[in-house]
């Protein structure tokens, strides 16, 4: 085997291959035939997959500086050096089903990667630098132990595609709703038991799979009329009944951002006076030129104005931005044409998190 592995390095430096494949060689620790001297500068690709590596060179950029796509998934790795991020050409990176614990912050180094797939890792959570990756298209964490995503994602403006299954996570971070090209995300058999206010309200996601999280009741009304899949969901307390909307918060309800501090209704006809001064304050903020200029930043405490910065929602008619309170319009999946598809595998409401009592009176699903 090892006269066999050297015979084809030997040969891609000859012939200055762009492609190697050394899958299934039984490799422990990385060849240092491909370190030697000026190692493979030609090599774009290489491929790994099913060996027993625990780790990668401390000086692989600088032998194969030319890489743009590195596969390792089915080894040992524990840990990833942090000279992966000298990996300036890198646009793919496969570390799938590995033992990885920690993800080292240089992998937001790696500013040409569109494509990076961690799942059945031991991962507890991503670093936030993986947010400075603005090329990155997909990201597949699936099968680790992440009781969380960084906020910091909503930095990786190209995502198309996040898929985080059979982890931790309780809820999903709202700025992920910035993310104005994700087409797909999914984050079945997870512990949610809300979902952002704003989730769908992009036009470009079109896909969300929530299945098996037990505790989600409520779908935010975006979603409506996107391919949803929600079996398993909402059946840790059995169905709701024919409660309708009453005072009393309705179980689907349950888990909201901690920012909603009201839970107005229908009868409610006066807006919070908080909620009005974030609104106001939320405005100033967004004049246009030639209009009133907004309040200096200096002169607004930092909490409030990371609040004003990233609203809970916006009303679901007429897209208001809002900070603390929410009128929310309950529509049981039950009743509406998705029933049939979803056939009982699941008990969840669709929610209009409408501004006032004006939209939430307005507001219907199917318009």
């Amino acid at each position: 085997m090892a006269v066999e592995l050297h015979h084809t390095i030997v040969v891609a430096k000859q012939e200055r291959h762009k492609n190697l494949f050394l899958n299934y060689r039984n490799l422990e620790t990385f060849p240092v035939e491909l370190l030697k001297d000026e190692g493979l500068q030609s090599l774009e690709r290489l491929y790994m997959k099913r060996n027993s590596l625990t780790t990668l060179p401390e000086n692989l950029a600088q032998k194969l500086p030319n890489l743009i796509e590195l596969y390792l998934p089915s080894n040992n790795i524990v840990l990833i050096p942090e000279a992966i991020g000298n990996l300036a050409r890198l646009q793919s990176l496969d570390l799938s089903d590995n033992g990885l614990h920690l993800l080292c912050p240089d992998i937001g180094r790696l500013r040409s990667l569109r494509h990076l797939r961690l799942c059945n890792n031991q991962l507890e959570h991503l670093p936030s630098e993986v947010g400075l990756l603005r090329q990155l298209e997909t990201l597949d964490v699936s099968m680790n132990q992440l009781r969380r995503l960084p906020a910091q994602l909503h930095g990786c403006a190209s995502l198309q595609s996040l898929t985080a299954d059979h982890n931790l996570l309780g809820h999903v971070p709202r700025q992920l709703c910035w993310l104005r090209r994700l087409n797909q995300l999914s984050m079945a058999a997870n512990r949610l038991s809300s979902l952002p206010p704003d989730l769908g309200r992009s036009r470009e996601l079109q896909f969300v799979f929530v299945d098996n999280n037990v505790d989600l009741r409520a779908l935010p009304s975006y979603l409506y009329n996107k391919v949803i899949g929600c079996s398993g969901c909402g059946t840790s307390a059995g169905p709701l009944g024919d409660r309708g909307l009453e005072k009393e918060p309705c179980p689907a309800l349950a888990g909201l951002p901690a920012q909603v501090k009201v839970l107005a209704w229908e009868t409610d006809k006066v807006v919070p006076l908080e909620e009005l001064a974030m609104r106001s304050l939320h405005r100033g903020q967004q004049q246009p030129p030639g209009g009133v200029a907004p309040l200096p930043p200096s002169s607004l405490p930092q909490s409030l104005l990371d609040g004003l910065r990233c609203p809970l929602g916006h009303c679901h008619r007429c897209s208001q931005a809002m900070f603390t309170g929410v009128y929310p319009k309950l529509f049981p999946l039950r009743d509406t044409m998705l029933a049939g598809v979803h056939r009982r595998r699941t008990s969840v409401n669709f929610v209009a998190y409408c501004c006032s009592t004006g939209c939430f009176q307005a507001f219907d699903l199917q318009c």
